[in-house]
């Protein structure tokens, strides 16, 4: 038989309830008041991620981008995916054409603009997925799974559960992944 939610609250049963997060408007676009606030050291970012359980993604979003915004409202908005994402993953925001300094993580210093160009990021929102530990090479070149476009809600929570799960770690690609899981 199943309880009332007012009952289980009453026995002390009921799971506590976490407030959601919703999408913050910004002059750009929008955000959500859960990505990393940073001083733009990725190399920083992911210790800090790392040493708090976590892992650490770099999202280039850009002024206008419809699919940022759908990302934002639409998939970051569902209960199950950020409820997945959030506990598991520090999520640094960052301007396909901006001009704040950002450290790579070989150390060089560039233009949020000049870090997309150095790592290819052509499409966004592009989310760009870090390992644990990141030797001191360009972030492209360190990077365990990529993004490029918003994909349909199940395959952008596959990803990131991808991610979560090592999946890459035996030199497995998303895409093989994601098929023999479904």
């Amino acid at each position: 038989m199943l309880l009332k939610r007012h009952h289980l609250i009453a026995a002390g049963l009921a799971p506590p309830t976490v407030a959601r997060a919703a999408p913050v408007r910004t002059d750009h676009g929008f955000t959500q008041d859960w990505f990393l606030e940073s001083f733009l050291n990725l190399p920083e970012d992911l210790a800090e991620a790392t040493a708090a359980g976590q892992r650490f993604a770099v999202v280039f979003e850009q002024r206008g981008c419809p699919y940022c915004v759908e990302m934002h409202t639409d998939h970051l908005a569902q209960a199950e995916i950020e409820g997945f994402i959030r506990p598991r993953f520090r999520i640094l925001q960052l301007d396909l054409h901006g001009a704040r300094p950002v450290t790579d993580f070989d150390g060089e210093v560039l233009e949020e603009r000049a870090l997309a160009r150095r790592w290819r990021v052509t499409f966004t929102p592009t989310v760009v997925f870090f390992p644990e530990e990141a030797p001191r090479r360009l972030g492209r070149e360190v990077e365990v799974a990529r993004m490029h476009g918003l994909m349909r809600k199940p395959e952008f929570l596959g990803l990131f559960t991808f991610v979560a799960e090592r999946g890459y770690a035996d030199g497995t690609q998303f895409r093989a992944w994601w098929q023999r899981r479904g």
